[in-house]
């Protein structure tokens, strides 16, 4: 759903109509609040913010799950060693 220009509300607007625009956006409609024409808060239903934060955390953890996939093809390339044989011989090392 993408924003209109009657979802642009000036916070005088928004503090005067607040019921009214809760109800939108319960509806389903978003709504960017302005403060001196700058965009300043949104206003959406707080299951998708909930939907939206749920959204954030899956990325962060695809993310993470690549960064340990190129970690791994840095091991299989020889690019790194993998933290257990790097511990082993530095063990090694300090024990000659």
């Amino acid at each position: 759903m993408g924003i209109s220009a009657r979802d642009i509300i000036p916070l005088s607007h928004a503090r005067a109509n607040f019921s009214e625009l809760a109800e939108e956006v319960k509806a389903g409609a978003e709504k960017i609040i302005t403060k001196n024409g700058e965009s300043y808060i949104a206003l959406i239903d707080a299951s998708r913010l909930d939907y939206y934060h749920q959204l954030e955390r899956e990325r962060i953890h695809l993310l993470l799950i690549d960064e340990a996939s190129k970690g791994l093809d840095d091991v299989v390339t020889g690019k790194a060693k993998d933290a257990r044989g790097a511990i082993e011989a530095l063990k090694r090392k300090r024990a000659a």
